[in-house]
């Protein structure tokens, strides 16, 4: 398979590390809101999977949105089927830290959730966020139909016209519909609110992480 360094990415499949062909065993309560965090959910409410760096506090972000009904933190965009925390920090799945914003779009617009992802971190550092580096930090989002995949790209090109014109660099976020989410264990899950002591927390409009 070769040596990988934190930024590189498996290209294929074949390239990446196996994983496994049953999903990581979670508890499926919410920590915070008590709502299910696993599919089926209520009648009308949306999905999309928005990836903006340690998953830790960034579900927190979204969960605190009225309108959103669950979050899960997760992996997505790679190739390994169920892959695990320690897998995916080594680049070899090629899947990014993930959360899943579940919402009802007559409370709540996919505008306002979008606004929320590119404020609260920086979309133009590629395979990583601030200190921590890798393809597991990536930005991405992952849109559920072409309607989300839309907007996705009309809010990626408002705020990139944003950037360029205080003279700052160019987006890397991945943008793609279709993607696989996978839940990671449950100690990440609404990992602030049952760990306030953890290894990350809020700062500011960001995130600070001790890895």
């Amino acid at each position: 398979m070769g040596l990988f360094t934190k930024t590189d990415m498996p290209t294929s499949a074949e390239g990446a590390l196996p994983g496994r062909s049953e999903p990581l065993s979670i508890v499926s309560t919410h920590a915070v809101n008590g709502s299910s965090m696993l599919a089926p959910f209520p009648a009308g409410m949306e999905r999309i999977v928005l990836g903006l760096g340690c998953f830790w506090g960034a579900e927190r972000l979204f969960w605190q949105m009225s309108g959103v009904f669950t979050t899960a933190v997760g992996y997505a965009g790679g190739y390994t089927p169920n892959p695990t925390y320690e897998e995916t920090c080594t680049g070899q799945t090629g899947h990014t830290e993930v959360v899943l914003v579940v919402f009802d779009p007559k409370r709540l617009a996919l505008d306002d959730i979008l606004r929320t992802f590119w404020e609260a971190h920086d979309p133009t550092q590629g395979m990583r966020q601030g200190n921590d580096v890798g393809s597991q930090y990536r930005s991405a989002i992952y849109t559920s139909s072409a309607s989300q995949m839309e907007k996705a790209q009309e809010s990626l090109a408002a705020f990139q016209a944003q950037l360029s014109a205080a003279g700052l660099g160019e987006i890397t976020t991945e943008v793609r519909g279709d993607v696989p989410f996978y839940y990671a264990e449950t100690y990440h899950q609404q990992y602030l609110h049952k760990n306030p002591n953890g290894y990350c927390g809020l700062k500011g409009t960001g995130v600070v992480c001790a890895i």
